[in-house]
């Protein structure tokens, strides 16, 4: 069950070789109050630390595994979509998959939904 999310603020640098380097800002953690929360998390690359700490299954180039056509990943309660789900693409495939995925999301909180699917508006 979800409490709520932890955040830190993070600043970014470059390095002494011109990379940019993520550190974190001292004394800025913070904890907001949630019954959901949403992970708008794009086109991931190797970035996958939350991936990994919530269990779920990736496909051989690094997306989010779901079964075909569906959204929910092998994690409960989890789902996934857009780039993450399918790799960098268009922003109209990301909404697209955005939308879906909520009625998804609502069929699974409630049993039902009454949201719209793709080309039914």
């Amino acid at each position: 069950r979800i409490a709520g999310v932890n955040t830190v603020r993070v600043a970014w640098e470059k390095d002494a070789l011109g990379q940019w380097k993520m550190t974190e800002v001292p004394d800025s953690q913070g904890f907001f109050k949630a019954d959901l929360v949403l992970l708008a998390l794009g086109f991931l690359g190797p970035e996958d630390a939350a991936i990994k700490s919530l269990g779920l299954e990736q496909d051989a180039r690094s997306n989010i595994r779901t079964p075909q056509g569906k959204y929910l990943t092998g994690v409960e309660g989890v789902f996934a979509a857009g780039d993450c789900r399918r790799g960098q693409s268009l922003i109209v495939h990301g909404i697209n998959e955005g939308r879906s995925c909520a009625a998804e999301v609502d069929r699974f909180l409630v049993g039902d939904t009454r949201l719209p699917n793709a080309g039914s508006i």
